[in-house]
């Protein structure tokens, strides 16, 4: 039944224990709007957006408060999306530092916005992913950064030695909404589908109370962006590809690889002109750049020769953010217990290592754990207080003072201090193992692929 009448059977939320039983002749025909608000398609939906949680919209509703609310309220939205009178709420703005220096701004819709545009994401990825370019690598299902990076290593490996760096200058906030509609009308034909797309770009952005028009861009951060941003982007693959360059794309990343230093540069320029003429972006001139490919940096990883094979290394920017991670966990005024601590330090080096295990780089994940290890020592240090509990414990552990030694009696800065032989020795690696310590090259080993 519609929401016309009372209620309807496409609540996500609604049992429906006579699915099974349908006739298949009484199914809705095949449409994009049918296929996208199916009652399967919704649940899924819904799901998603349970197990992604993230951040209240305008509206301050949780994804907790979602399911209830939709039991409630889903004939009046229904109503609303088949009439093509739903009005997308704008989203809430809020902006994260970039790991290279200044803010990227995010778009975070309510959580009712999120689950229609997760089920219109749902529908239409199917209907432009077969499609897409093999050298396309973000956000698409059974692709991944590791590919994006094995594929760059191949390219360099061939003998294009020489990188194109290209940054879009703000690309989800520079979009061009008609010639982002275009491209996906090329595909979705269904026009109920187009019209409530059109007016997610257009629903603006509540910055300090007061909505925003949103005239080009899309939300970086809502479940369609990604997906919008794939096919926004797929004429420039098609011309990579049409001009016979090796390249690589994961989202609005592209890394161009060509010969040599002077047939970069022509890239670098024809490229921009493209991508500003054809696709009416931006591109950032004094970030985009041409450098030797050994120097170049894609996803977090870079290149280096080893003899004659190219391998993968870790971008010391990628070890630099690591390490101020490591600091704050580490922090010897972070009033916490050691178990806590190594608890929080376990979670985030598992998980990092789960990215950069594709590095061949074995002495790097040494040399970080020998610097964390040296970080734990000096907060242990600073926990023990006192010189009569310091030297107590060093002892406790293992270190025999000599027998002109009476203690330890340093005054020596805590960094400086944690470099000292006696500690090194009283908290030796086998001592942090028992305390829980999980090191990186031990992760790296035992999650590298095979």
């Amino acid at each position: 039944m519609s929401a016309r009448s009372g209620h309807d059977d496409r609540c996500p939320t609604r049992s429906d224990q006579t699915a099974h039983h349908q006739d298949v002749n009484h199914r809705e025909p095949a449409s994009l709007w049918g296929e996208v608000f199916s009652k399967e398609n919704l649940l899924a939906a819904l799901k998603r957006v349970e197990a992604n949680r993230g951040a209240p919209g305008i509206d301050g509703m949780t994804t907790e408060e979602l399911r209830p609310w939709i039991a409630r309220n889903w004939p009046k939205i229904w109503a609303e999306l088949d009439a093509g009178t739903y009005k997308p709420a704008p989203v809430r703005r809020v902006t994260i530092p970039k790991p290279n220096g200044g803010e990227r701004m995010l778009g975070v819709p309510r959580v009712l916005d999120r689950l229609i545009q997760q089920a219109i994401a749902q529908v239409l990825g199917p209907v432009f992913d077969p499609h897409f370019s093999g050298a396309s690598f973000g956000f698409r299902p059974g692709r991944s950064a590791h590919q994006a990076v094995k594929v760059g290593r191949r390219a360099v490996q061939d003998g294009n030695r020489w990188a194109v760096d290209l940054d879009l200058d703000k690309f989800f906030d520079r979009v061009n909404h008609d010639a982002l509609m275009a491209r996906v009308a090329r595909r979705a034909k269904d026009k109920k589908v187009l019209k409530l797309i059109r007016r997610y770009l257009e629903a603006g952005i509540m910055a300090e109370g007061v909505v925003v028009a949103s005239d080009e861009g899309t939300p970086q951060g809502s479940p369609l962006s990604p997906l919008l941003s794939n096919i926004m982007l797929d004429d420039l693959d098609r011309e990579l590809f049409k001009r016979g360059h090796r390249f690589v794309r994961y989202a609005d990343d592209v890394m161009i690889f060509v010969g040599s230093k002077r047939a970069a540069s022509r890239t670098l320029e024809s490229v921009t002109s493209f991508i500003e003429t054809r696709l009416k972006l931006r591109v950032n001139r004094e970030k985009s750049k041409v450098t030797p490919a050994f120097k170049a940096t894609l996803l977090g990883f870079g290149y280096y020769l080893a003899r004659t094979e190219v391998k993968i290394r870790i971008a010391p920017e990628a070890v630099k953010r690591m390490k101020e991670t490591v600091r704050r966990i580490t922090s010897r005024t972070w009033g916490v217990s050691m178990a806590h601590r190594m608890d929080k330090l376990n979670r985030f080096s598992v998980g990092w290592v789960a990215y950069f295990r594709l590095a061949d780089t074995q002495r790097a994940f040494g040399e970080i754990d020998t610097w964390v290890r040296r970080r734990l020592r000096q907060v242990q240090w600073v926990q023990w207080k006192t010189s009569a509990k310091r030297n107590s414990m060093l002892q406790k552990l293992g270190y025999e003072f000599g027998d002109r030694e009476h203690g330890l009696g340093t005054r020596k800065r805590y960094w400086r201090a944690s470099h000292l032989k006696p500690l090194e020795i009283a908290m030796s690696n086998a001592y942090w193992e028992a305390q829980g310590y999980k090191s990186f090259k031990g992760s790296w080993s035992r999650q590298r692929p095979a």
